[in-house]
């Protein structure tokens, strides 16, 4: 049967038989569950029986807590246990990824911040910083040379390349050597 193809209306029956069988054990599974659940539940938590005088009233309150208590160790005890798998799985991840020699690089992201708020952040709030580098510098009196001052009257260089241009550019330049 190897050769020959299954037709769309077999392939669609067996299917839907498929789905049925499997709707009826899914029904099963949570009815199973659901009577395990109030088998557990009448074990744990017999019915109450509330006694009429004050003492026996006191008694069973204190029942009551010392399995109020009792629950709660054991719920801490998990928890404990939980937290220590957790933290050897992940030491154990951190031991394997060592092994393999590749680390995962985070995605940084761009920060901007100021050399002032880096150092803060470096350093701590103690300590108090100040990287305003222009403050601690000299102030220097700028002399001025003539041969500098030539330079910068000199101007815009498209005025003298038009002046210099033509026969009265030249000429100019004849007069200025003669």
């Amino acid at each position: 049967m190897s050769d020959k193809k299954m037709s769309s209306s077999r392939k669609h029956n067996l299917k839907s038989l498929m789905l049925n069988i499997a709707k009826g054990l899914l029904a099963a599974e949570a009815k199973e569950a659901e009577e395990e659940r109030v088998r557990y539940m009448e074990e744990r938590c017999p019915p109450l029986s509330l006694p009429g005088s004050l003492q026996d009233l006191q008694e069973l309150c204190k029942k009551l807590h010392a399995r109020i208590d009792q629950g709660e160790e054991e719920r801490y005890d998990m928890e404990v246990k939980v937290d220590k798998c957790d933290k050897e799985v992940e030491d154990l991840k951190i031991k394997v990824q060592d092994l393999k020699g590749k680390f995962k690089k985070p995605a940084l992201r761009k920060v901007r911040m100021s050399a002032d708020a880096m150092l803060k952040a470096l350093l701590g709030s103690k300590h108090k910083v100040n990287m305003d580098l222009r403050a601690n510098l000299k102030q220097v009196k700028k002399e001025v040379k003539e041969e500098d001052k030539d330079l910068r009257d000199v101007g815009d260089w498209r005025k003298n390349v038009e002046d210099k241009a033509g026969m009265g550019g030249r000429k100019k330049m004849f007069e200025a050597e003669g």
